[in-house]
């Protein structure tokens, strides 16, 4: 009995450590002009417009791709999804190598969304919930977050350390490129190979009369599902928080003269380093504290919401850099900390496991939506208000939806507090 149980979570961790590969490079393509811009720009032709456009197009794609993958990463196991997934990204990347032309380009980047956003990512999400029993769902979303900031940080580099041992040359991006292409093709095979078929889920029974519910289907079930609702609504807030964390660099810069050296160093933290800590920090905290992902977001809104509001009425021009940043990086590790485990809820609120992957394509539709208009309506905000006076709106703007967040985290919690009497 306890070698098959142990078995069992070597399986799990296996499949979970496979997942972390892959959702640490399927996106490297996509977002390629994070390290790339310029190269792009010299020696694949692209304008700011061209890459601007493609950026929006592939976004609006992401953003419709989420609410379609209802439709299937329920219906298809996730041994056939991931690898599938992961090869179409690996092939877009062999296309993109040949720098084709730029209708090809846009085509390119409409189809890594799909592979990426459609069909890797919420069958991803529904398969760590499915690895991590309800006490575990923290630090199983916690440990995600923290591992794809590693693998990024790693294939990024090695990407750079391509493109400079080839002299930062046509040819060096092309094998940067290819680089980014072959590493979830590899990953694709291993996955394909790890990865444990779904179990096929029993119809679930209804408290009435003992009928299943299997004949309304997964999609019909999970839209009408208010719990699952709330929770995406509550992604909702905390990333319209998230996009606003991009406006703390130029901000710096415009309120304390922030030195260029120090951009880099403070760009790294923010990304790479406040995500690996943040998100096994909030994982832990969320199942071994207050064992309640909710909990944990209904803290950290107050907290993000009241230092919001306080850094946007300090008189900055009086204080140093140093202060600045501290305030802006512990705002932001917050921030990471509750977009590791904002997908956690799903189980406190009882959504059935049959229709996580269903769930996971609503939350990430809804959740996800400010990504496709919030920095337009952060940067109208700075364009209109210009200097010290637009960056104050802005963190207002963010404090207001972290309180709504708080406040809809409070309703959670206490749709928790009657499902628990109820049961």
């Amino acid at each position: 009995m306890g070698e098959r149980k142990r078995k069992g979570i070597d399986k799990k961790w296996i499949s979970f450590g496979t997942l972390m590969l892959g959702a640490g490079t399927i996106y490297k393509l996509g977002f390629m002009k994070d390290a790339f811009y310029v190269p792009m720009q010299e020696f694949m032709g692209l304008s700011h417009t061209q890459i601007g456009v493609a950026m929006s197009v592939a976004g609006w794609i992401s953003t419709f791709g989420f609410l379609a993958a209802i439709l299937v990463v329920d219906r298809i196991s996730k041994k056939i999804m991931i690898p599938f997934s992961l090869l179409g990204i690996c092939v877009c990347g062999l296309f993109l190598s040949t720098f084709p032309s730029y209708p090809v380009f846009l085509l390119i980047y409409c189809l890594l969304a799909i592979f990426a956003d459609m069909l890797y990512w919420p069958t991803m999400l529904k398969t760590v919930r499915l690895l991590g029993n309800e006490d575990e769902q923290g630090r199983m979303f916690g440990i995600l977050e923290a591992g794809r900031g590693l693998m990024d940080t790693i294939v990024a580099f090695c990407a750079l350390g391509i493109f400079s041992a080839m002299g930062s040359t046509a040819a060096g991006l092309r094998a940067a490129i290819l680089f980014y292409a072959i590493v979830p093709g590899v990953i694709a095979i291993i996955a394909f190979f790890l990865l444990e078929p779904d179990k096929k889920a029993e119809p679930v029974k209804t408290a009435a009369a003992g009928k299943t519910e299997k004949s309304e289907g997964t999609i019909k079930r999970a839209l009408k599902n208010r719990n699952i609702w709330l929770v995406s609504l509550n992604v909702f807030f905390v990333y319209s928080v998230y996009c606003g964390l991009t406006y703390f660099i130029p901000f710096l810069e415009e309120a304390y003269a922030l030195p260029a050296a120090l951009v880099g160093v403070y760009g790294i933290i923010n990304q790479y380093g406040l995500k690996m800590l943040g998100g096994p920090v909030g994982g832990f905290i969320t199942d071994k504290v207050l064992h309640s992902a909710t909990k944990y977001l209904r803290i950290c809104f107050v907290i993000v919401a009241g230092a919001l509001v306080i850094f946007a009425c300090l008189p900055h021009k009086a204080l140093g850099v140093g202060i600045g940043m501290a305030i802006t990086l512990s705002i932001s590790a917050f921030v990471f900390s509750m977009r590791a485990i904002f997908f956690a809820p799903m189980d406190e609120v009882k959504v059935p496991r049959d229709i996580t992957g269903s769930a996971m394509s609503i939350g990430s539709f809804v959740g996800y939506l400010p990504g496709a208009f919030m920095y337009a309506v952060y940067g109208g905000i700075l364009d209109k208000f210009e200097g010290m006076a637009g960056y104050r709106i802005v963190f207002i703007v963010m404090a207001c939806f972290a309180v709504v967040g708080f406040l809809l985290s409070a309703y959670i919690l206490s749709v928790i507090k009657k499902q628990k009497a109820a049961a």
